[in-house]
């Protein structure tokens, strides 16, 4: 009953901080902490037995490294292979050897040193991945790098809790070798598991068709799996880990993780609050300024030394700043390895409890470090070399672009740029990708795409680009705040240049028109008309009834977008100014009605009520055509009407 009791206070604590935190729009885990301080032994004491909570938390520890492995398969792993290995090592290595030199300056014995470079080199994995989903920039380059490297950090706790006993003992070289040839063979055998027994007994399980044996067949495999580790003298988070590697490659693995994220999430906000519970105030309180240098050492080297490896990676400095400060925490598997060292004897009682203070300040801080991080950035920019700002080996040597003209800029290789890109080569349209991301970049140049690495938002690689003879911009990318700056360096750039914008929402539709976009493509929006056609399908009901919905919410849909583009100039195109009006491009078939008939017999006015704008013809553009024009096969027609006009003078182009 009483471990009982104090778990209902320490939810009750937590429900209310963590509502009142999230008011303030900061994250649930600092509110876990907070709760945690008020309710432990340094608050007000509320309870009893913290050791049970503790021993409570580790389940939650067990099954955020479990949920790791399900999600870090081997393809997702192979797919950000470079910035995971580069980047995460880079960082994870120059992190330790930063702050052991620092620590060695300061005093400290070689082993010691090191360990505080173990607990400075791993960031927030929890607080970072729940705001980088909330602003919707997973998917952004500075979202993918900080992903590659918090992968690789979740990596590293496994070898930095073998090897912290060494620093302690002393005898590193042989030990070492001895758990590392414990470690592979237990890896060996998670690649049988992985193989062979854990698909066979899944598919066992799931013949039966409970969901309840499916939920302890999990829980068996996760925490049976830690147990023996735990019993090889390996740690429990090795073995969840290992056990999460396990089921990812089995065709069970969504619905594993589906099944277990709400008990991960209870558990693991149990670990927060015994973190909290941990922290004694008087120790913050009693030496405010040792742990405000020491809070603020930790986010300045690790901000830099995050930034010096995207920037060694080739990535822009505006992405190399941006995932610097998202990094410059002190992670939640730090406090993991912080007991192995008070158990080991690296750490003082009083050292621990400042690593506490000034690692629950840096966690408080992240959402004010991703706030100022685009500011930064662009203030940086600003006044950097330009060589520095683009990135290593951005567009030297690409030379085939440098004379073209009239063609199409996509920044962004992701799924609508790659698609894009691929029907402009089919159609021979002359085009150039920029993508920031190394690794993308170096797949689509050996699939012979046109595509150099820069980052879009600098001027210097628009004009790179030739973005004043481009006919058109494409913004293809997934991050908000760059597909801004983007657009308006564009449109500084080039008044007459086209811009189109994919954009995920319709609250970021009206300033990117306000900052020169000529159209903007909300998924939100698009999302939407697809989900309503699929549905209507489904009712058998007749296609042209299906049409005729669908072009009566793009109608209505587009109509205030377009309202948005009036009501800044720069929102060219006549159809923007023209209530109702939509413009068409339509191709003059052999045997159509139109094919061989002269503009001044009124066959098109007459039966669709439709206006002829300009006649293409081969490469020759030819806007208001004369009446006695002739229109051939193969003439590209700009035709303006209502949506009416236009579905009936659609039937004229047809073949008949």
């Amino acid at each position: 009953m009483i471990i009982l009791s104090d778990l209902v206070i320490l939810f009750g604590v937590a429900v209310a901080t963590v509502l009142l935190f999230r008011r303030l729009n900061l994250p649930s885990i600092i509110g876990f902490l907070i709760a945690g301080m008020l309710a432990g032994p340094y608050g007000f004491g509320l309870i009893g037995t913290p050791h049970h909570v503790e021993q409570a938390a580790e389940v939650g520890v067990i099954l955020l490294l479990f949920t790791i492995g399900i999600e870090l398969s081997l393809a997702e792993l192979r797919r950000i292979f470079y910035l995971l290995i580069i980047g995460g090592g880079l960082q994870v290595g120059l992190t330790i050897l930063t702050v052991t030199l620092l620590s060695g300056l300061a005093g400290f014995p070689p082993g010691q040193s090191i360990f505080f470079g173990f607990l400075a080199s791993l960031s927030s994995t929890a607080i970072l991945i729940k705001l980088l989903m909330d602003a919707g920039e997973m998917d952004a380059p500075h979202g993918k790098a900080t992903i590659g490297i918090l992968i690789f950090q979740d990596l590293c706790i496994v070898p930095l809790m073998l090897f912290t006993p060494f620093l302690a003992s002393g005898g590193f070289p042989g030990s070492a070798g001895w758990v590392l040839l414990k470690a592979l063979a237990v890896v060996a055998g998670a690649y049988f598991l992985a193989r062979k027994l854990v698909p066979w007994i899944f598919s066992q399980v799931v013949k039966t068709r409970s969901r309840e044996l499916f939920i302890l067949t999990i829980i068996f495999i996760g925490f049976g799996t830690a147990w023996l580790t735990a019993a090889a003298g390996l740690s429990l988070a090795l073995g969840a880990f290992i056990a999460g590697l396990a089921i990812s490659e089995s065709e069970y693995s969504h619905q594993v993780m589906g099944d277990l994220i709400p008990f991960r999430d209870a558990f693991l906000s149990l670990f927060f609050v015994s973190i909290g519970m941990l922290l004694d105030l008087s120790t913050v309180l009693g030496e405010p300024l040792l742990v405000a240098g020491l809070t603020l050492t930790i986010i300045l080297v690790k901000a830099l030394i995050g930034c010096l490896a995207c920037i060694i990676m080739g990535l822009p400095l505006r992405i190399a700043v941006t995932v610097g400060l998202a990094i410059a925490q002190v992670g939640e598997f730090s406090f993991i390895l912080s007991q192995v060292g008070m158990q080991e004897g690296l750490l003082t009682p009083h050292m621990y409890q400042l690593f506490l203070a000034a690692s629950v300040t840096t966690m408080i801080l992240t959402s004010f470090c991703l706030r100022i991080a685009n500011p930064c950035a662009e203030y940086l920019v600003r006044l950097a070399p330009a060589r520095l700002t683009r990135g290593r080996k951005r567009l030297a040597g690409r030379k085939w672009f440098r004379t073209i003209r009239d063609h199409v800029i996509i920044a962004g290789y992701g799924l609508n740029g790659k698609n894009l890109a691929t029907t402009l080569r089919h159609l021979d349209i002359p085009h150039v990708v920029v993508d920031s991301n190394p690794y993308t970049v170096s797949t689509g140049q050996q699939c012979g795409e046109a595509i150099v690495l820069g980052d879009a938002t600098q001027q210097e690689v628009l004009k790179h680009l030739r973005i004043e003879a481009a006919r058109i911009l494409v913004v293809a990318i997934s991050d908000a705040a760059a597909s801004r700056r983007i657009v308006a360096q564009a449109r500084r750039l080039s008044t007459v240049l086209h811009i189109i914008v994919r954009t995920r929402y319709l609250a970021e539709v009206e300033p990117l028109y306000r900052l020169g976009a000529n159209e903007v493509v909300p998924e939100e929006f698009e999302t939407s008309v697809e989900i309503l056609a699929r549905s209507l399908r489904v009712f058998m009901l007749p296609q042209e009834v299906i049409d005729d919905r669908i072009a009566a919410v793009r109608r209505d849909g587009y109509a205030m977008l377009r309202s948005a583009s009036r009501r800044h100039g720069h929102a060219l195109g006549i159809a923007a100014y023209l209530s109702g009006a939509e413009i068409a491009t339509l191709l003059v078939k052999k045997s159509s009605v139109l094919a061989g008939s002269r503009l001044s017999e009124g066959i098109l006015r007459t039966r669709s009520g439709a206006t002829i704008l300009a006649i293409k013809r081969g490469d020759e553009v030819t806007p208001n055509p004369d009446p006695v024009w002739e229109l051939r096969d193969g003439d590209v027609v700009l035709v303006l009407g209502t949506p009416e006009q236009l579905k009936a003078v659609s039937r004229l182009f047809e073949a008949q």
